[in-house]
């Protein structure tokens, strides 16, 4: 194996490592969830140097300076007051979805009008519509390195969600035809679908790694699927409404699901096992995610409040 690069992952915080083996470049991660601006680099390097070969004496300089920008980052205080920039009449009909790139400086907006356009952030200046929808444009989302735009057609019902994977590498779609389909960003060819659900997929998204794929259905269950060998790894059940939300803990041991039955649950992304009902929201929970940690969750419900767990 060797060492092409190393880049940098902001969120959650850690390294990413770009290697070639037998002639194929490959991808895996360095997780740095416990970083804090006081730790200790120089132990941190050797701690990292003894686990993973390929950061060699030669690299450790460059993953100090790494991680001391991450420290800098986390560093940085969050008590900004916020205030109304600018307002932007954006579409016809009302906005479905908004999404940002990675450096904020521009953002898209989906819409009931079927179209999506792409903004300049500090003019509000439109700079692109994209047309073609023949309906209601749901889900939106950046692809940082690739710049090329493809039409994927597969599904034959409405798409509820779609998501890249950490490296914009892959798409994941869920759809109102009951499957969920991986697709290749770089070129917009399908690689896998995913089957078993009884009813429509309502959310989908990749653990931290890519390896693991877990879908939300209208059928009241989960399931998490493996990338490499497309099976079904276990199935989540005990919800006694529809699931609208899942999403992985960043350690990709846990998910977290959100359901028309007014609760919230964690789960072993393994064994499928509940380990803990949120109870508390009077109306049905749209929207739940794990900080960057994975020790806050935070819930968003139809009954307009939003809950903090710790």
């Amino acid at each position: 194996m060797k060492l092409k690069s190393l880049l940098l992952r902001y969120y959650p915080p850690g390294i990413m490592l770009e290697y070639e083996k037998s002639g194929e470049l490959k991808t895996k991660s360095i997780d740095l969830l416990d970083l804090h601006p006081s730790t200790d680099v120089n132990a941190l390097v050797e701690e990292i140097q003894r686990a993973e070969p390929l950061i060699t004496a030669s690299r450790s300089d460059q993953v100090k300076l790494l991680i001391r920008r991450l420290q800098e980052k986390l560093g940085q205080h969050s008590n900004h007051k916020f205030s109304l920039f600018k307002v932007l009449r954006a579409h016809i009909l009302p906005l479905t979805n908004v999404a940002l790139n990675k450096s904020g400086s521009c953002f898209i907006t989906g819409s009931y009008d079927r179209t999506c356009k792409v903004w300049n952030t500090a003019s509000g200046e439109e700079l692109l519509t994209l047309d073609g929808h023949r309906n209601v444009v749901y889900a939106i989302a950046f692809n940082n390195p690739y710049g090329k735009v493809y039409t994927v057609i597969g599904h034959c019902a409405e798409i509820s969600t779609a998501m890249f994977n950490w490296d914009c590498s892959m798409v994941l779609t869920g759809s109102m035809d009951k499957t969920c389909m991986l697709w290749d960003a770089t070129n917009g060819k399908c690689i896998a679908t995913f089957t078993g659900h009884d009813d429509e997929i309502l959310d989908c998204c990749f653990d931290y790694t890519g390896k693991l794929i877990a879908t939300a259905s209208a059928d009241g269950t989960a399931r998490v699927f493996s990338a490499a060998t497309r099976k079904c790894i276990t199935k989540l059940e005990g919800h006694e409404g529809e699931i609208s939300k899942i999403s992985f803990n960043p350690q990709g041991n846990r998910l977290l699901t959100g359901s028309s039955d007014k609760t919230a649950r964690i789960w072993d992304a393994q064994t499928g096992q509940c380990l803990q009902a949120l109870e508390g929201h009077t109306d049905e929970i749209f929207s739940c995610t794990f900080n960057y940690k994975g020790n806050i969750i935070i819930t968003g419900s139809k009954d307009n409040t939003c809950r903090i767990w710790h």
